[in-house]
């Protein structure tokens, strides 16, 4: 049996994978035939050499594969391998892939017919609010609406932080309904979810929300040229999507082309239709400008950011 985990979702992925895991040591109390397999620098043989020997106490075998869409010729192998007799026979294969694959790939077609697939994909805001109140409940805690969404504004989709911060608020509260203020004391917001935030507001001509929120970092004692260089990479991911845009490229070529990561271009997408390529153009012209005033003390950081946003 191959079982096929992947998707930009690595929290539930590897929660999925743990969960297999689990289900094969309740069985096989051992352990001892659970081998992870990097395929990343080895050869399938490696692979079929572990299946060929004997296991312990007649066990089934369980295979964590990690990388195999980072090894080409291991891929080759491992189809032909697909195709022939069972790979692993009776025992077990979780092909582990943290983030996005190509989907275009023989690989990934051959493993969608052959394997159980289960693809992670980032949760939506409102499937996001029904894990964060589950995930509460398992803390034995509770959050108001109100703290739910300032929560949610601070961390966004990253699991992986947002299930920290739940252990974090429901430690602290010890059984109280956990509020806005709670929040705002214990969570540091995520600078990146947060620039996208002010660059949405600035697309929007929302100048007010979009130097509030800058302030925001500011006064939680951010430094203020990691908030100018964070703007001045997400404007150059736009400038970058918009060109090949403008191009008449496909998503999936925009994605493959710009080297950025599935999720940023998805963010980007709508946004550039929001600026022209010249606006864009002239932005990071200014971006450019600005942190050369920066950098020869011409003008401090702080005030710096705050004539940009008022710019553009």
């Amino acid at each position: 049996m191959i079982y096929f985990l992947y998707g930009e979702d690595s929290y539930r992925s590897k929660i999925k994978l743990n969960e297999i895991i689990q289900g094969y040591k309740k069985v096989h109390k051992s352990g001892l035939n659970l081998i992870y397999f990097d395929a990343k620098k080895k050869e399938l043989k490696e692979l079929t050499d572990i299946f060929r020997s004997a296991s312990m106490f007649a066990e089934k075998k369980l295979i964590i594969l990690k990388n195999l869409f980072n090894n080409s010729k291991f891929q080759e192998d491992f189809l032909s391998s697909l195709d022939g007799p069972a790979l692993g026979g009776k025992d077990i294969i979780a092909v582990f892939e943290e983030g996005s694959v190509d989907q275009r790939t023989k690989i990934f077609k051959s493993l969608q017919k052959n394997a159980k697939c289960q693809e992670f994909k980032f949760l939506q805001p409102a499937m996001i609010k029904k894990w964060i109140l589950s995930e509460f409940e398992k803390n034995n805690a509770k959050i108001d609406p109100f703290a739910q969404e300032l929560l949610l504004s601070f961390v966004g989709n990253n699991l992986w932080q947002m299930s920290n911060e739940i252990k974090k608020l429901s430690n602290y509260k010890k059984g109280e309904i956990i509020k806005k203020e709670d929040v705002v004391l214990l969570v540091r917001p995520n600078i990146e979810n947060d620039i996208f935030k002010t660059i949405d507001a600035l697309a929007s001509k929302n100048k007010k929300q979009a130097i509030s929120l800058l302030h925001q970092h500011i006064v939680r004692g951010d430094n203020c040229h990691y908030l100018f260089s964070m703007i001045s990479f997400q404007f150059k991911n736009l400038l970058i999507i918009k060109e090949l845009i403008e191009a008449k490229n496909s998503y999936p070529d925009i994605t493959k082309k710009s080297g950025l990561h599935p999720f940023v271009v998805k963010k980007n997408f709508y946004i550039c239709n929001q600026f022209s390529i010249s606006q864009l153009k002239k932005i990071y012209q200014k971006i450019f400008q600005v942190d050369f005033d920066i950098k020869t003390g011409k003008v401090d950081p702080e005030t710096a950011l705050d004539l940009l946003v008022s710019w553009i």
